[in-house]
């Protein structure tokens, strides 16, 4: 399903978008699976969801993030120590046992030390191979998120250059236009001066014999 809402966020938007953010750093998994994850539940792209968190969310929660960095960090070495305080490897013969994850299986080492197997110590080295590449692909995510928001400052900035420029054109025109409304109007008064001028002289007409008479208005 094509994600197309562009409506604009609301608070229990940003809420889940938060939340969701801070459970998978807490879990040691990606931002970006966080952003997707958002996306499939509010309709929305991932690059949304991580614009919406890297502008203007993710300001909010700067100490809840470095608490989930923390409680990361802390998972991290308790499942380091558990493996630290396994009994050597004693390499047996292979028993079908049910598919556990990593988390299972350390949980059960801890409660009740067991014989370390093979298997169980493949299952470590990919987790940390995991989050290597968890890791790589968070720095990557974030790069092209940092040059997103680059692009888009330099776009505004064009922008409110070209406004600034627009509004000195317009106290130009405005400037003239006032310039020549008040050459129009004692253009104005020049004319009806002279009007009143004119029709204040006296008036002459010569008579018969050649001489000038004043004629009376």
């Amino acid at each position: 399903m094509t994600k197309v809402r562009q409506d604009a966020w609301s608070h229990e938007d940003d809420l889940l978008l938060a939340e969701t953010v801070l459970r998978h750093v807490r879990e040691g998994s990606t931002q970006l699976d966080a952003f997707e994850e958002v996306g499939d539940k509010l309709n929305r792209t991932g690059a949304a969801c991580g614009f919406r968190w890297n502008a203007i969310v993710r300001k909010k929660y700067e100490q809840a993030i470095e608490i989930a960095k923390k409680q990361r960090k802390q998972r991290k070495r308790a499942e380091q120590q558990r493996v630290r305080n396994w009994q050597k490897p004693q390499f047996e013969t292979p028993v079908v046992q049910p598919t556990v994850n990593f988390e299972e299986r350390s949980q059960a080492a801890a409660s009740s030390p067991k014989t370390l197997t093979m298997d169980d110590i493949i299952s470590f080295l990919q987790n940390l191979q995991n989050h290597d590449r968890t890791s790589q692909k968070l720095i990557k995510e974030n790069e092209a998120l940092k040059h997103e928001n680059e692009r888009l400052q330099s776009k505004v900035n064009d922008l409110e250059r070209q406004l600034e420029k627009l509004q000195k054109n317009h106290q130009i025109i405005e400037e003239d236009y006032q310039s020549l409304m008040g050459i129009m109007e004692r253009a104005r008064r020049m004319v009806a001066f002279q009007d009143q001028e004119d029709s204040s002289a006296p008036a002459f007409k010569m008579d018969k014999n050649g001489n000038l008479e004043k004629i009376a208005k």
